[in-house]
C-alpha cells in the first residue's frame, strides 16, 4: 500500500499499476465513475495528479485482515484545472479518504475509495473557507 500511495500516486509512476493490480480489478472512488483495468485506472492517476499539480498522500493509518487492506489517508495538492466546475484556485486542497483494497492473491482485485468530497469541494469555493450549509 506504502508503494501504491508513495510511488505510483506521489510521483505518477504508473509503471507500477501492473505490479500491483490484477489486469481486470475494479476501482470504485468518490471523484469519479467505476474504473475497470490497468488503461482506466491509470488514466484516472493522471488526470487527477494534472489537475492538482504536487498530488501527495499522506498515509494515517493502515489496518490489514485477511485478504482486505483499509486505511485512513489526506490527500492535497495544488488546484491547477478546472474541478467540479471550479476554476484552478493555485491553492493547496486536500480531503479525506478511506481506501478499501480487496487482493486476490498477490495483487489487487478491488478497490473502494470513499472521501469527503464535500470538504473538497469546500476548499474549491471562491475563499477556500470550510462552509457548512444545510440549504
Amino acid at each position: 500500500m506504502r508503494v501504491f500511495y508513495k510511488d505510483l500516486w506521489d510521483k505518477s509512476d504508473l509503471t507500477l499499476v501492473p505490479q500491483i493490480f490484477h489486469p481486470d480489478f475494479t476501482f470504485r472512488g468518490s471523484l469519479g465513475p467505476v474504473l475497470v483495468g490497468h488503461r482506466q485506472f491509470s488514466d484516472y492517476v493522471s488526470w487527477l495528479t494534472n489537475t492538482l499539480e504536487d498530488y501527495t498522500s499522506d498515509i494515517l493509518e493502515l489496518i490489514e485482515e485477511g485478504q482486505r487492506v483499509s486505511g485512513k489517508l489526506r490527500f492535497h495538492g495544488v488546484h491547477r484545472r478546472t474541478l467540479f466546475g471550479e476554476s484552478p484556485t493555485n491553492r493547496r486542497v486536500w480531503w479525506y479518504g478511506a481506501p478499501i483494497f480487496t487482493f486476490d492473491g498477490p495483487l489487487v482485485r478491488d478497490l473502494w475509495v470513499l472521501g469527503d468530497i464535500h470538504g473538497l469541494r469546500s476548499r474549491l469555493g471562491p475563499a477556500g473557507s470550510e462552509r457548512l450549509s444545510f440549504d
